[in-house]
């Protein structure tokens, strides 16, 4: 290994129900299509040394899923990224890529910003049921995981939870409520669903139809600032100071063509 990169990444209309190992296999596919140099792991069956960090539940959308490619042969990380974003299917979508220049990516994502959308629920319905919740010192609910029956404190995992009108774009005749909500990655984690159950068990609200969840950002949170920063800008910031990888170098080196 010489070279690792991190990637940005999307889950987006339809490929929102993707599962997370359909998502390996579509990537995988495409560092095959894009001739990505990958390094190996070792052993008798030897696989590309990717590292996917805290992946969205299937049927929930996002902005921000974060993953980590070791290289045999450095690359310029946006390059690669266009190639990459190339060969993944539309929705899958590669938006961004930095050379890890830092350590401890999956120790950087403590919190995520999702966003609800509930179809059939007034905004006045929703605002009740936020302040009925953020009100209570304990929410509690069940959901049933490969570990039998858990129990969840929803309440003590939401930093923030706000209702929002619906965006302009949706037919007047139709109420639509739109939940703001950060969560902390606790262990067990809490996830929206969880969050829409407990509304539902302290102030009885009920969306008559499937709600529909899109994680915008996934990153450290700021305790000052109540916000969730970007996990990749301290390899960023670490990059302006660090020389060029070869790769980079040679493309800066690489003779210019016959004037025309």
């Amino acid at each position: 290994m010489v070279q690792r990169i991190r990637l940005r990444y999307t889950k987006r209309g339809r490929l929102r129900f993707t599962s997370h190992r359909d998502f390996q296999r579509a990537f995988e596919r495409a560092l095959r299509r894009a001739e990505v140099p990958m390094a190996y792991s070792a052993g008798f069956t030897p696989h590309p040394r990717v590292s996917y960090a805290n992946a969205a539940p299937t049927g929930t959308g996002s902005e921000a899923e974060y993953l980590e490619i070791a290289l045999a042969e450095p690359r310029d990380p946006e390059k690669l990224r266009e190639l990459l974003d190339e060969s993944m299917p539309t929705g899958l979508d590669i938006i961004d890529a930095v050379e890890a220049r830092t350590s401890g990516l999956a120790d950087r994502l403590t919190a995520s910003v999702w966003e609800l959308r509930l179809d059939g629920v007034e905004l006045a319905e929703a605002e009740r049921a936020v302040s009925v919740f953020l009100a209570a010192e304990n929410v509690e609910v069940q959901r049933r995981t490969k570990n039998g029956m858990r129990t969840f404190d929803t309440r003590g995992a939401v930093v923030s939870l706000e209702a929002l009108p619906a965006p302009a774009d949706r037919p007047l005749d139709n109420a639509c409520a739109i939940l703001r909500l950060v969560v902390r990655h606790l262990t067990p984690a809490v996830r929206p669903d969880d969050v829409l159950s407990g509304l539902r068990a302290v102030a009885d609200l009920a969306p008559p139809v499937p709600s529909a969840v899109t994680r915008l950002a996934q990153g450290l949170f700021d305790e000052e600032s109540g916000t969730v920063t970007d996990p990749l800008a301290p390899d960023r910031e670490a990059d302006t100071a660090a020389p060029p990888t070869a790769a980079v170098a040679a493309d800066a080196k690489a003779p210019e063509g016959p004037a025309a």
